[in-house]
């Protein structure tokens, strides 16, 4: 069967560098295709190419005689005078013609465009909801193939779920640059690497793509030594992780055992945790009977929270639920009309925000690190402003650039650089991977594993939130804060539940089905964390042992310890009671 794109020897330049140089491949109907590299490295080149919107410098691009083809570009240009209506539904007539159809009410539901409201101009659009009424218009036609750049920007993690699953269920041809590695992990039955003006092929998504790099690194043993220890990492990430992350394995299983067989945990969360106390004692940041409301809406009504030393918090809900106020709330930048915040004596905050704080225009890129610190430690890495400036994507040579010549994505890399130089102990962190390619991500990911401090995230990336934090919190919309022991597979679930997708109504046995395996998967998730927590308060039990050994002849601290060993120990059994529960269930 005829592919329904082809490349034959394309080449494609902008000034005097080659983006594409001589590729050849081909889309397949029904195949699923994840797009990966560095920033600037040609991506969004080769899917302009691809899909017509650019001519190649030489080559060939055929497709197929009458292809049903869409192109959801991160140009998002909407016609003048049109309502988000004229736009999403403009191959349809009357209502009926469209509320008939369980297809298209998903789209228009599932990507947030009721919330958004159909009459509503689109020129009071901002830019993420732009780029979602784009790409519900391209979903609602019927598509051989659809090629979608940056897709889950401005998606929080339900809308990219809800993504993943429509792309599932249409059984079309997909080619997808994203730099979401759980969307891609679940979405792509190939990727591509583009890299150095040529287009790298390897089966599966993105755990497969790690498995078979760190194995071409291994055999060909040319990479750099950093890489090499960062891809290591990675994988033991992706082996000690839910098993429903990684695809079927498509790569040699002993070799992959071999490169992981000697690698350390990712973090030593004890160790961790027992540093950031002594960095920060017991007081953080804490939230008391707090009220915050926005216009008409209650956001917190009378919520205490708090964040302790070493709590490494994921922060989830749908946009527009008040994650981002609730930062602020904690960093201090906003007060509550009710209650009141405490701050640690010894607490040193950063607070990465979305919007790009002022940057020294007149400096280059090291000098503006530099500006903050000259060396950074975490933990037991100690690093130059060089080191961190490369490892979150500026390379020795973009380093004297102007920062008034950086990008939008550039500057907000060197905000994070600068805020880690000052070797804050806490971070509030609001959506700190937008705008970072894989690599730099796992950079990052690779830091904020052996940070010592105190972390809140809020990130629409799975993938990483799942990775850096031990705890996730949820907004409901209802005034308070939820702990969600499931994580983000529970979060995702009980939003199920309060917001059925559209669609003819599923069978009782398939609901159940459904259900029952969704509880399973939450279930051997809280396992794990279940376990995890043993092994943390069983090291903390040992520690006790000893200290109280050494205070033998120290009544009143022995009185002190032997207080806090009961209560560890009674922690230990409330959590062996739930690991057993939860044990229970997957019998």
């Amino acid at each position: 069967m005829a592919n329904l794109v082809n490349l034959e020897a394309v080449s494609k330049s902008y000034g005097v560098r080659p983006l594409l140089d001589g590729v050849s491949l081909g889309v397949a109907a029904g195949q699923r295709i994840g797009v990966v590299g560095l920033n600037g490295g040609g991506k969004t080149t080769l899917l302009e190419v691809l899909s017509g919107l650019a001519e190649p410098d030489s080559g060939r691009v055929s497709q197929v005689r009458d292809l049903r083809m869409a192109v959801v570009t991160q140009r998002t240009e909407l016609p003048d005078g049109s309502t988000v209506g004229d736009v999403v539904l403009e191959r349809y007539g009357a209502e009926h013609e469209w509320a008939a159809d369980a297809r298209v009410r998903s789209i228009v539901d599932g990507l947030g465009i009721t919330a958004i409201g159909l009459d509503t101009p689109t020129a009071n659009l901002s830019g993420g909801e732009r780029r979602r009424v784009s790409l519900a218009a391209a979903l609602t036609g019927e598509l051989d193939l659809v090629v979608l750049d940056e897709p889950t920007n401005h998606l929080d993690v339900e809308g990219v779920r809800w993504l993943a699953d429509h792309l599932l269920a249409r059984r079309i041809a997909v080619v997808v640059v994203t730099h979401d590695r759980w969307f891609l992990d679940t979405v792509a039955t190939l990727t591509w690497e583009v890299a150095n003006g040529r287009v790298e092929q390897y089966e599966g998504g993105y755990a497969d793509w790690i498995f078979a790099r760190a194995e071409r690194a291994r055999l060909a043993a040319t990479a750099e030594e950093k890489r090499q220890n960062l891809a290591r990492k990675e994988l033991a990430w992706l082996r000690r992780g839910p098993q429903a992350r990684s695809s079927k394995p498509r790569y040699r299983i002993e070799a992959a055992e071999a490169l992981i067989a000697d690698v350390p945990p990712p973090r030593d969360s004890v160790e961790l945790q027992a540093f950031a106390k002594r960095r920060l004692g017991k007081t953080v940041l804490e939230l008391e009977d707090t009220t915050y409301q926005v216009g008409e809406r209650t956001l917190l009504d009378h919520v205490t929270w708090r964040v302790g030393p070493g709590d490494r918090i994921g922060l989830v809900g749908v946009n527009g639920s008040g994650k981002t106020s609730l930062l602020k709330l904690l960093g201090g930048d906003v007060e509550g009309s009710t209650g009141r915040r405490i701050e640690g004596k010894t607490v040193a905050l950063a607070h990465l925000r979305q919007e790009l704080d002022d940057l020294p225009g007149d400096l280059r890129v090291l000098q503006a690190i530099e500006q903050v610190a000259g060396r950074v430690v975490f933990g037991k890495q100690e690093m130059t402003a060089s080191q961190l400036g490369e490892k979150l994507g500026f390379p020795q040579a973009r380093q004297w650039t102007p920062v008034g010549d950086l990008s939008g994505g550039e500057r907000r890399r060197l905000q994070l650089c600068r805020l880690l130089m000052a070797e804050p102990n806490v971070l509030l962190l609001d959506e700190p991977t937008n705008d970072l390619d894989i690599d730099t991500l796992q950079q990052l990911e690779d830091l904020l594993d052996g940070w010592p401090g105190t972390m809140v995230v809020v990130s629409h990336d799975r993938y990483l939130v799942e990775r850096v934090c031990d705890t996730i919190v949820a907004l409901f919309g209802d005034g308070r804060i939820t702990h969600l022991p499931g994580g983000i597979e529970e979060y995702l679930n009980r939003r199920a539940a309060v917001v059925p997708v559209s669609g003819p109504a599923p069978s009782a046995e398939k609901a159940e089905a459904k259900k029952s395996a969704a509880d399973l998967r939450a279930a051997q998730k809280e396992l794990g964390r279940l376990e995890r927590k043993l092994d943390q308060l069983h090291a903390k039990e040992e520690k006790l042992h000893a200290s109280l050994l050494e205070a033998a002849t120290d009544p009143a601290k022995l009185m002190e310890l032997n207080a806090e060993l009961k209560g560890v120990q009674g922690e230990i059994e409330d959590v062996e009671g739930r690991w057993l529960e939860t044990s229970e269930l997957l019998e």
